[in-house]
């Protein structure tokens, strides 16, 4: 706990994952395991990952160049604005992955990388938010941290940049670190490191995977083990009443078959799922976009002319609800659709219309036909 200037336990309790931490002289005396030579030959070898980014200042616009870098492009280099960062160095150097027996307090597994970022004056990545715990070390060099401690700051993107930088950013926080100093983030806030003369800082960064990266591998993990015999069943099935419903029985079926899974989607996650699933299930083609897209003023007038709409022969259509507006399936997309039209476009390939259809209908109808599930006769 020395380098946290306080027990661990204390850190973990009141800011791991909670709050930002500055710790002053964390290393004091901290001696650069590695030169900004070494870092900027690294950052040219094969299999390193490592990034150039260069900051126009007068136009405001950012150059991001993927490693391996060109020693050239070092050559031609400004005295300020821009930075090169290369991820993993622990792995590529052992004098840097020594850093890391001072994060022996954390879960090894947890602890992803030590990525050092060697900057000229003035230069950083902009203004940005991790979705990991990250300490950010002061190797060399001063470097300015302001960041945003405040709860729900605003997280939304730039989308003229290349790298994910924050729109809106007003710091709460604004610190000068010196070497030896450390700043620990929680994953979320939004943070701007800028360097005052050249600099060299040492991320020690953390992983924490995504619930998505989660499910995915969990769920192809279970499916490798199940055998082919292993299937949606429904030996007590009664007749169909209604053309294309999923009906609440089905739908108790599917979430036996999958068993906790289903508990965590909810009901209406199973249905919004199943529906969008079932209709894309084992289907060899897909219909493709019309190629001018039509507005529901004109296939109203199109409808009232005579003109006639197929379903086209791939399209796959289910619908589940118990309502006068239920949820409409086609080839995996979901619309809400008035009950009578859901069963109509499910029931008949040349559906028919008796009346202008309503509003609710004619977007519906819109809809297939710009994707291409219904088509006029030619």
């Amino acid at each position: 706990g020395q380098r946290l200037g306080m027990p661990v336990d204390v850190f973990l309790r009141d800011y791991w994952q909670k709050r930002p931490l500055l710790i002053r002289a964390a290393f004091p005396g901290f001696e650069l395991p590695l030169q900004p030579d070494d870092l900027g030959g690294l950052a040219c070898e094969d299999g390193a990952l490592s990034r150039l980014i260069e900051h126009d200042r007068a136009r405001d616009q950012w150059t991001v160049h993927h490693g391996p870098l060109d020693e050239d492009l070092f050559a031609r280099l400004p005295d300020r604005d821009w930075t090169v960062l290369v991820q993993d160095v622990d792995k590529w150097d052992a004098d840097v992955a020594r850093l890391l027996e001072d994060f022996r307090f954390l879960p090894s597994w947890r602890v992803d990388d030590v990525m050092i970022s060697y900057a000229e004056d003035a230069g950083g990545v902009g203004a940005h938010v991790d979705q990991y715990d990250v300490f950010l070390l002061q190797g060399h060099g001063q470097r300015r941290w302001r960041i945003d401690a405040r709860p729900n700051p605003p997280t939304g993107f730039r989308d003229d940049v290349e790298i994910k930088q924050l729109r809106e950013f007003s710091p709460s926080h604004d610190w000068l670190l010196e070497p030896g100093d450390m700043l620990y983030l929680p994953p979320g806030v939004p943070h701007d490191g800028t360097a005052v003369g050249p600099c060299m800082t040492f991320s020690v960064g953390m992983r924490a995977p995504a619930v998505n990266e989660l499910l995915l591998d969990a769920a192809e993990y279970l499916a490798e083990r199940l055998p082919e015999t292993a299937r949606y069943s429904d030996p007590d099935l009664v007749a169909a009443t209604h053309a294309g419903e999923i009906t609440p029985v089905d739908l108790a079926r599917v979430a036996k078959t999958l068993g906790p899974l289903a508990d965590n989607l909810g009901h209406g996650g199973l249905v919004d799922w199943f529906g969008r699933f079932i209709t894309r299930y084992r289907c060899a083609q897909f219909a493709a976009p019309a190629e001018s897209p039509l507005d529901a003023a004109e296939l109203t007038q199109r409808l009232a002319r005579g003109d006639q709409l197929w379903r086209h022969p791939w399209a796959r259509f289910a619908w589940c609800g118990q309502a006068d507006t239920v949820q409409l399936f086609a080839a995996g997309e979901a619309l809400p659709c008035p009950r009578d039209l859901a069963e109509n476009l499910c029931t008949h390939a040349a559906p028919t219309f008796g009346t202008a259809p309503t509003p609710a209908a004619a977007a519906v109808l819109v809809s297939l036909v710009n994707n291409g599930q219904l088509t006029f006769a030619a």
